[in-house]
Formats: structure tokens, sequence, C-alpha cells
């Protein structure tokens, strides 16, 4: 592999350059003179270590005892399993964790260095954040005239002015808004409309019957009760009931996720007008102009619900709709109000909803503040300090060669029509990789940060952020944006955009190892580039023409042939139980479990295609192959707390750790490479295996 031989040959030039300089030095011998004797060549240098075993996956944490068949996941993973505990201050833990608690160690040196610089930004937020003696002090006096401007409202009419500017100030309100491509005019920026309006993950929180989503419901009323208590208003508990029954009846009017996620059913345009009436109750251009959206068309994502919320504002009590944007703003601000709000917050959204016994202690979340407040001023100076241009010349070969693996796969498909096919190559030959970092960044010179005012730097910056948005209106695409910072630990795919993105800090062991072998990393990063590139090919990505355009540009027959394949990936999945009586949703996983399934598929063609027709090395007795599909089970280790598995299986698009590993029993090499019983748990006969890409 390239990658290899580069970092080799990188490491070892001062050595060899020594040793010329050591042999020039030596004197001439005379010519009557016996022969001198060559001093012994210099010794090579020797080949740095993976930091995972001896290869680059952790052996130690394999459970031999479990066969590859019957769970592969545990097989690879098991031992480690079994003997990592979750931190106290962690929901889950797992690989990108473990990366993404380095990645925090990195920022805060930073950020510690920077603090007693009067002139940083990001060191005055930082600091300010971190005194939490100084935000104790000033009690709810930073909050109040924003909660006092809550509290004046006297008529409804008000209502949406007053939601626009909570919107602005980060506070949630029934209705969510956004600028960003038109699906079906990728070079316009259009505003979107979505249902919003709940204190909880997800409306069945609200509507199951289940005796634990009963359970966190009355923790709810009682968490609402508390906030209203904190803050000193009366008739607290009938308060937060009246709260909790609205917010039902949003979640009765909702749409589930999984219509959600549909992009066809999700784009609605409408003028103004239009959306006025076919969603009376709620006055929508007041609410945009007050927003500093005063648009003529809007994109209405889920149409019968926005409508059954404006009939719900319409119905409320005033005092209801102001109660609801009190109780939002102390949660949302807990972190930078007294003590006894972010410690309340955190019980019921960090214990009761995800099972976290511990908060995380305040320089990490002050690392998050800033990193949110001010992205780009904090990841300049992390990309310059830890990542190296070496990594991110490796990944692009990576990502070069998983994309060609694509583009030879399409031409392989029975399924897809000779004129799709087409189209496909010409939208892979469109797609634009983002590696590391971006280059260009954000100006936030019209930010100001405010030393001991961590209150006001908080609504500042998400005024900032929101301004910037809504700034996008009528101006150019910005090609240059990114969705997440370098210390992410995530990459993504922009169906309008076509482009794919990989952080930095992704490009660390167990995801890429420049001294792992190959087939590791092929398992590892290789698979993650092949799942965001075959996003753009997903249930939904597809949909998607090389432009980035929500258009239909597969025939009927290619349609119908790629949903029977997704149809029976549904099926597949619907089966796994992760908790007793919660299955996973095949339906509001698919796009990622089709991109696992393609992804995995695309690299291991990538793979094979780099060894130039050569056999891969046996090492510890260890296949290529075997090695391969380590390398995706390693970097899916990941440990849960019930309450957060209970939340993810709702909510995630992704299907759990382990079930994202067992899509290998799909893969026609991955039972060459371990040759499962027909008995075993996994195992499917060759008709069985879901194929698309």
């Amino acid at each position: 592999m390239r990658l290899s031989l580069l970092t080799t040959s990188f490491l070892a030039a001062p050595v060899l350059l020594a040793g010329c300089a050591h042999n020039a030095s030596l004197p001439a011998a005379p010519v009557e003179a016996a022969p001198v004797t060559e001093p012994d060549p210099a010794p090579q240098p020797e080949k740095p270590k993976p930091v995972y075993g001896s290869y680059g996956f952790d052996t130690a944490g394999m459970d031999p005892a479990i066969k590859p068949g019957d769970d592969f996941y545990n097989y690879a993973n098991g031992a480690w399993a079994k003997n990592t505990p979750i931190p106290a201050d962690k929901s889950n833990y797992g690989s990108f964790n473990i990366l993404d608690d380095n990645a925090k160690k990195q920022t805060h040196a930073i950020l510690d260095a920077a603090k007693g610089d009067p002139n940083s930004k990001i060191g005055t937020a930082y600091a300010t954040y971190l005194d939490t003696a100084a935000i104790d002090g000033k009690g709810l006096a930073p909050a109040k005239p924003w909660l006092d401007q809550i509290k004046a409202l006297t008529a409804k009419a008000g209502y949406p002015a007053l939601a626009a500017a909570a919107r602005r100030n980060g506070v949630g309100v029934p209705f969510a808004t956004y600028v960003g491509q038109d699906d079906k005019e990728p070079e316009v920026y259009a505003l979107s409309l979505y249902q919003a309006g709940l204190g909880m993950p997800d409306r069945d929180y609200y509507l199951s019957k289940d005796a634990k989503f009963v359970e966190t419901k009355t923790a709810y009323l009682k968490h609402l009760t508390n906030v209203l208590t904190l803050a000193g208003e009366p008739n607290a508990t009938a308060r937060a009931q009246a709260i909790v029954d609205f917010e039902t009846k949003i979640a009765g009017v909702q749409w589930t996720r999984v219509e959600s996620r549909d992009a066809t059913k999700t784009y609605n345009k409408m003028t103004v007008a239009q959306l006025q009436k076919s969603a009376p109750g709620f006055d929508f251009k007041a609410f945009f102009a007050a927003g500093k959206t005063p648009v003529e068309n809007v994109i209405v994502g889920q149409p019968s619900a926005v409508a059954g919320i404006a009939r719900l504002i319409q119905q409320a009590p005033l005092a209801v709709l102001k109660d609801q944007l009190l109780v939002r703003t102390l949660d949302n601000f807990a972190d930078v109000l007294p003590s006894a709000f972010d410690k309340e917050q955190f019980a019921f959204y960090g214990t009761t909803l995800s099972g976290t016994p511990e908060q995380e202690v305040r320089w990490k979340r002050a690392v998050d503040f800033t990193t949110g407040a001010l992205a780009d001023d904090v990841s300049q100076v992390y990309v310059a300090k830890y990542f190296p241009p070496e990594t991110k010349a490796a990944a692009d070969q990576l990502v070069k060669n998983v994309i060609a693996a694509m583009d030879r796969r399409i031409d392989k498909l029975e399924w897809m029509a000779p004129e799709t096919k087409v189209k496909a190559h010409e939208k892979l030959a469109a797609f634009k990789p983002k590696i590391g970092y971006p280059d260009h960044w954000q100006d936030y010179a019209a930010l100001t940060i405010t030393p001991g005012d961590a209150f006001g730097n908080n609504v500042r910056a998400n005024n900032w952020q929101y301004d910037d948005n809504v700034s996008k209106l009528g101006q150019p695409i910005r090609r240059w944006e990114w969705g997440m910072t370098p210390m992410t630990i995530n990459a993504y795919a922009n169906f309008g955009m076509v482009e794919i993105v990989f952080p930095a800090a992704i490009l660390q062991p167990p995801f890429f190892d420049p001294n792992a072998d190959p087939a590791v990393n092929y398992g590892g990063i290789g698979a993650v580039i092949g799942h965001e590139l075959s996003h753009h090919f997903d249930d939904q990505g597809a949909k998607y023409d090389k432009e980035g355009r929500l258009t239909d540009w597969w025939t009927p027959a290619d349609v119908k042939a790629f949903k029977a394949r997704t149809d029976a990936l549904v099926a597949q999945y619907d089966q796994y139980e992760p908790l007793p009586g919660m299955h996973v949703k095949g339906a509001l996983t698919l796009g990622e479990n089709v991109a696992d399934l393609a992804g995995l598929t695309v690299a291991h063609d990538a793979y094979k295609a780099s060894l130039n027709g050569q056999a891969s090395p046996v090492l510890d007795g260890t296949t290529g192959d075997q090695r391969f599909y380590q390398g995706w089970a390693q970097v899916w280790r990941r440990n849960y707390r019930e309450a957060n598995l209970r939340q993810r299986l709702l909510t995630d698009p992704h299907s759990p750790s382990q079930q994202r590993a067992w899509v290998v029993r799909n893969l026609d090499p991955w039972y060459g490479a371990y040759n499962p019983d027909p008995a075993t748990k996994l195992f499917l006969t060759p008709d069985k295996r879901v194929r698309i890409w």
C-alpha cells in the first residue's frame, strides 16, 4: 500500500542521510595500501508499530469462544466489551468516544493557553464559561431581560414575533426554520419549515404506553415542575402539567421519523399565502418577517403536522405558550445559569433520558461551548498543531481508491438499466471529497465575546449563528462551508453539494493508522469512506442527480428492483431485538444500513485492487480478508447504557453497533474468510443475502 511506503520513507530519510554523511567523511586510502574495510551498513530504522495490536487490530479484545457466524461483533470485540466499563460521565463508550476524549484534551490545551490572553476571543469565551462562581453569583439577572420579555406578552397576536426572537436566541419553539439549498434548485438558498415543539427526544416518549416511556414522561413532568420552582414561579405543578399536555397534543400530530426521512414527501414548496391558508391559527408571515426571513416561498417539511401544530397554538392558552418558552430557555441555557438549574437539567436530560450518572467536568463542557460558539477560530489552531499534511494526502488517496472501486462496481450491476449507469458514473465523477479541514474560514468579527458574561456570550453566539444562516438567502451557495469541525469524530454526505466530508480527527486509529496493515485500514476508514460515498446512492441519496438536484433520474424498473432489495434489508434489520421488546427499526435505519452494506462492499473491492493481483500476506495466522472484516468490527466497539440504547432505538437513524457489525452476513467474501457453519445464527444462504451495490 502506497500509504505505508510513503510514511516509512519519510521517517527513514534522516537516517539514510546521516549514513551518507558518515561515509563521506572517511579519509581516502593510499593506492598502495591494503583495501579499507567498509563499515557495517547503518542499521535500518525499525518500522513504527501500529497503535492497536501487531497489525492494527486489538486481538486481545476478541472473544474466540464465540463463533464468527453466531455473533461477529462479539467474536471480534467480546473481551473488550466485557472488560471496558462506561465512564461515569458518558451514556455510551467506544471507539468514537476514545478519539473524542483525545480531541477534547488537545483542544483543551489550545484553549487553556489562550485563556490568559485578553485579546483572544476563544480564550475569553473559554475562561468566562469556566467561571462558575461568577455565574452563580449573578443568579438569574443575566437572563432577566429575556424572561421579562416573555412574561410581558399579553396578546397572542404577538406570539409569532416572540417565537421568532426565541429561535434567534437558541430557544426551541413549535416550528423549526432553516436556510439551506433548495433540493430542486441546488444553486439557490431557500427557507424550510419543519415540525418541532417537543421537550423530549421523540413523539413516542409522549404517546407510547410502554412502562419505561410512561415512567420517563412522569419524570419529565417533575423536571418541568422543578425548573419553574427554581425560577420562583408560582403554581409550578399545574403549569408544568399544562406544558406536558400541550406537547403531548403536538406529538399526536407530528410525523414519525420514518416519514420525515423521505426526501420526496418532505419537499413541499408553497407560497407563504398558501401555507397560511393550509395551516391557519398561526401568523407565519409575521413569524418569518420577525425572524429576518421575509420570504415569498417556503419549503414545508411535514404539511399536516405544521397545520396541526398551528391549530394547537391557536387553541392553547397564551400562558401555556409563554411557560413553554420559559422552561425551554431555562433548560437550554442551564449551563450558564446558577448551578441548581444546571444540575436539574442534567438530572433529566443526562441521567433519566440517557442513563449517564455523572455530568462531565466543567473544562470538557467549556471546550464544547467554545468550539460550538467559535468553531473556525478554534479549528484553525487545532489543524495547524495536530493534523500533519501527510495524513491528508494519504486519506485523499484512499478516497480516490474507494471512488474508483464504486465506479467499477456500477458496471457490474445486473438490476440497473444501461442509461441509468451512465448517469450514475456522471454523478460519481461530480463528487467533491473534503478531507481534514476547510480551505476557507468563518469570520467572527461581528460576534461580541465579553469577559464575565457567560449567558450573554451564549445568546450572542446563537444570534450570530442564526443571522449567518439566514443571511444566505439570495446569496451564492457556500461550497466551501463545512457542517462539522476538524475536531469532530464523524463524517458525512451532503446530497445537495454532491460531497463527502471527513474531518481530521477521524483519520486516526482505529479508523486509520498509517502503520497498520492495509486490510485493517480499508476495513476501517476505507469502509467509512465507502459508507459516506454510498449515501449518495442509498434510498434517499439516490434521488439526487449529479448536480445535487432532487429529481427522478432512475427508470421505473431500476426503482422497482432497488426497492425489492431495500425492502429485504428493512425486513432483516426489523428482526433484531437489542432490548427486550424493542427492535431495530429497519425503515428508520435503512439509509445507514444501505450505506454500511455498500460501503463495506466497495471498500473490499478497493482493498483487493490495491494488492495489484498479489496475494495478501498471512499475519499472525490471519488472512487479508479476515483482517479487513476485523477492521470493520473494531471501529464499532461501543457499550451502551440501557436508557441511551432505548433512546437510540427510537430516534437514531443508525443501527446499534452490534447490528452494524452484523452487516457482514450479506457479503460473500466474509463467508470465504470465516467459513461459518450453516447452523450459526448469522449464516444466510446465498439467495437470502441482500445485494444492492
